[in-house]
């Protein structure tokens, strides 16, 4: 149940707190005072969608704040948090699962919109997704809004509700599931067939493949190696004349190469060490210098003496080279990528040949499968259509018996229930089962039952969705119902009949109605008055809960657009002393 809710610059509220009470709360103003506001700033609470328009002009945020009541905890032996599939059926376990505490079996939400579009939504303390808020509201809220009409236009709806009386909601939900498994196990199999049918060229094509770079037994990093080979054989020349004046810097003649002179220089330098000891770490360093680059001329001497030109061997690098440009032109992203490129190609190739190999056994493993989800989907599909045919009476003569309290007497509806087409073979089953379904009405005397979506009118919407609503209540859990326009296109006794109903209604939960109705607004326990004005020259929106005399001038308004005449506050009286 909502007990309060808190706007702060949503729309043209720019700061409203309101509480709410259990039983029945009418919230009427007269037309563009901003009760669809109210309902908008609600909705959005819940999670509905937003944008920066939603942000009253002058302002860089909204927020909305609501404390709802979560009522008396039942125990659920079905809901386990060690089952990792476990899906919640009400508000506690919605939260148990997503570790979000609540106190006094109670839960604030917030949310909030920024100038740049963004929003931040939070459960208690816990920060959450607008999907998870939406799915959790969805325990606490249900709004019945002129959408909903059109929704009881469209056919496809109509299964969902049926399902909901029926009680077989998760029911269904699993057997898609289990279609849905078997669809991908179809198209698996479609797939192996479609290779199948060209799998010997692939076959051969990846034997080619695997064939072609396993004979060039290719290594990890051949290829730099071979560019660092190929440049030292190709510039032979260059280098060996660098390697010779190299050398005679080191040798040089008469005594004047480097190894030389530093022999020199270290002779002196020991003589040194004997007129001044300080000189003796220079010396020692003088020593290892002459060691070092001795050293060295020898590396490089001896190299000189290795370096050989071999055409025959640049040959072999460069046809080496060229093999494998040729197979990175083939089976690398590009020319200039790694050899290991080609090597992961070989890898790949015969993994997928192995998987061609085993295509044959893969098929016939699927078709398996297939076969036994088949049988599984035509048992669930009968076991579900028995529930529903089952249902559906039960279903019609629930709503014919709202409707004769709400003016529709004389009204005949029926679910109709179909077999989807079947072939001499195969009996055709979709996502929901095999049962194709439609609601049907006769609203007058003499007429036959015909598409209720092809003659119902905006106030016959209003009450069979009404009537639907009223057998659903007994099985959902759902603490708060809203209302808006469910006095579309009626008035005089219908009305009458509507705010009786929706007062009954409201024993077991919430009830919300926006109305402009007085034959609907008298019936409520509580009501709330949207108003609309300008202050400071800024036009704002403010809601209040109005009692005695106040109530009595509003309801006098709602009568006859006159909140001062004295026959119509009588009226106003006489009619809230009947009907409240």
């Amino acid at each position: 149940m909502l007990e309060d809710l808190s706007i702060k610059d949503f729309a043209l509220i720019d700061n409203a707190s309101i509480e709410f009470k259990k039983g029945f709360t009418v919230l009427s103003g007269e037309t563009g005072a901003g009760k669809s506001l109210l309902i908008g700033a609600l909705t959005f609470l819940l999670g509905g969608k937003s944008d920066a328009s939603q942000i009253r002009p002058g302002s860089k945020e909204a927020s909305v704040s609501g404390t709802f009541y979560l009522g008396e905890r039942r125990v659920n032996p079905k809901f386990s948090l060690d089952d990792e599939d476990a899906e919640p059926s009400n508000a506690y376990e919605w939260l148990d699962l997503h570790g979000i505490s609540y106190e006094d079996e109670r839960v604030l939400l917030r949310r909030l919109v920024r100038e740049n579009g963004t929003t931040k939504n939070w459960i208690g303390d816990t920060t959450v997704t607008r999907p998870e808020l939406s799915e959790f509201c969805s325990f606490l809220v249900d709004i019945h809004g002129q959408h909903e009409h059109q929704n009881l236009m469209k056919v496809s709806e109509h299964r969902k509700y049926l399902d909901s009386y029926a009680g077989i909601v998760d029911l269904v939900r699993d057997f898609s599931k289990i279609y849905a498994e078997l669809s991908e196990k179809k198209r698996a199999l479609e797939s192996l067939v479609s290779d199948s049918r060209d799998r010997n060229q692939r076959i051969e094509l990846l034997n080619f493949s695997i064939k072609e770079i396993s004979d060039a037994k290719l290594k990890k990093g051949e290829d730099v190696e071979l560019l660092e080979e190929e440049t030292k054989l190709s510039s032979f020349e260059k280098l060996y004349s660098e390697i010779q004046a190299l050398n005679a810097c080191f040798s040089g003649s008469d005594g004047d190469g480097i190894v030389s002179l530093l022999k020199k220089a270290r002779a002196a330098a020991s003589h040194s060490v004997s007129f001044d000891k300080n000189l003796d770490s220079l010396n020692q360093r003088l020593d290892a210098a002459f060691y070092e680059m001795s050293d060295i001329a020898d590396e490089f001497s001896s190299y000189e003496r290795g370096l050989v030109f071999d055409p025959a061997r640049l040959e072999q690098v460069q046809e080496r080279q060229t093999l494998i440009y040729n197979l990175k032109k083939k089976y690398a992203s590009s020319v200039n990528a790694p050899v290991e490129e080609v090597l992961d190609y070989l890898d790949d190739a015969q993994k997928k040949l192995e998987e061609l190999d085993g295509s044959e056994e893969s098929q016939e493993f699927i078709r398996k499968e297939i076969e036994a989800l088949e049988k599984r989907v035509y048992e669930e599909a009968k076991k579900i259509s028995s529930l529903r045919k089952t249902a559906a009476d039960k279903m019609a003569s629930s709503v014919m018996g709202v409707l004769s309290k709400l003016g529709m007497a004389n009204t005949r509806f029926q679910v109709k229930l179909t077999d989807k087409e079947e072939t001499e073979t195969l009996q055709r089953i979709g996502p929901y089962g095999m049962d194709d379904i439609e609601f049907l009405i006769s609203a007058n005397p003499g007429q036959p039952l015909q598409p209720l979506a092809k003659i119902a009118s905006g106030g016959e919407l209003s009450r069979v969705m009404l009537s639907l609503k009223t057998i659903l209540a007994a099985s959902d859990s759902v603490g708060t119902m809203i209302f808006d326009e469910i006095d579309t296109g009626i008035g005089g006794e219908v009305a009458v009949s509507i705010g009786s109903h929706l007062k009954k209604l409201a024993e077991g939960r919430q009830v919300l109605c926006i109305t402009h109705l007085a034959s609907i607004a008298v019936y409520a326990d509580n009501q709330i008055k949207i108003s609309k004005g300008v202050f400071d020259g800024v036009t704002k929106t403010s809601a209040v809960e109005i009692e005695g005399e106040k109530r009595v001038s509003e309801i006098a308004r709602m009568l006859s657009g006159d909140a001062d005449s004295a026959e119509s506050l009588e009226h106003a009286r006489s009619m809230l002393e009947k009907f409240s």
